[in-house]
């Protein structure tokens, strides 16, 4: 029978695989353009380290944008001493540094943590939330983030965007560079070497399509993860899944939803439905409250 504890075991492993996953695709289209065009390892080189230079920007200052743009303000127990208190409490069980919390004024039913280590977090809730939620209920969405916080989230979703960033660019200026070559008429290494450059064009192609398709899995296994945690946390799982009850049957977008901070929400903050629930960075609520419930 599955236990919180096999849970959170299985998505770490899952979480990765799916890192491993993404190494050999950066192997096999390194591989690929250097058979197909004679790059040497000072390209690979300097696309990593444009890739690794944007994140580590993003890392250091995205909790900030994140704020910014959700239109979150700071809250003290002068002013909101439910949820701060609550924070606080949840903060001290699981052993972290007491994060800075934050309210958004929005009815939607939702919240987020950022910040790049628990050092440096933040916690964000809207006003849908606490005025809509059970104290048992708000208590399992703020055990949720703060697990986030805990289980270094922001750190692995870089180290995945680092990665996706590599594969970007290297087929970006493949295609690009492509494009020269034939105007140029430099066609000689194509032309023998056809079946490796037909490899070459279709992981051109595929490699950024399949990269995306793992990061948002790696996403969905984090949020696994922190439902996981954040039971373990409470001692009550049930008081989350009731949360995420109320998210599907009550929740609206939000008004603030940002595409570039979506993936920070315990709920994705727009309508994925159809073949767009396929890029969402959310599993389905259905699914994480079913195996809350078997914990």
């Amino acid at each position: 029978m599955a236990t919180t504890y096999t849970h959170i075991a299985e998505n770490k492993r899952k979480t990765a695989l799916l890192i491993i996953a993404y190494v050999v695709i950066i192997v096999l289209v390194v591989y690929a353009l250097q058979r197909a065009y004679g790059y040497d390892i000072g390209f690979v080189v300097m696309a990593g380290a444009v890739s690794i230079g944007m994140s580590m920007v993003s890392y250091f200052v995205g909790d900030k944008v994140a704020l910014f743009t959700s239109g979150a303000q700071p809250v003290t127990k002068e002013t909101n001493s439910y949820v701060v208190n609550m924070v606080e409490n949840l903060s001290i069980t699981a052993g972290l540094p007491m994060p800075k919390v934050y309210v958004i004024q929005d009815q939607a039913i939702n919240a987020f943590a950022t910040g790049r280590d628990p050092k440096h977090a933040s916690v964000a809730v809207t006003t849908g939330a606490i005025e809509k939620l059970e104290n048992e209920e708000l208590e399992g969405v703020l055990a949720h983030e703060l697990s986030h916080v805990g289980n270094y989230d922001i750190l692995v979703m870089t180290i995945v965007i680092v990665m996706v960033g590599i594969v970007s660019i290297l087929t970006d200026w493949t295609w690009r560079g492509s494009f020269y070559r034939r105007s140029s008429g430099d066609n000689n290494r194509g032309n023998s070497n056809g079946i490796l450059l037909i490899i070459g064009i279709v992981l051109i192609i595929l490699a950024p399509i399949i990269s995306e398709l793992i990061k948002m899995a790696v996403s969905r296994k984090r949020e696994f993860l922190a439902d996981a945690s954040g039971a373990l946390l409470t001692r009550y799982p049930e008081g989350l899944a009731r949360a995420l009850e109320k998210i599907s049957l009550q929740n609206k977008p939000m008004a603030s939803a940002n595409s570039a901070t979506a993936h920070l929400f315990i709920s994705n903050p727009f309508k994925a439905k159809g073949f767009s629930s396929l890029f969402s960075t959310h599993p389905p609520i259905e699914e994480r409250i079913k195996r809350l419930r078997a914990m």
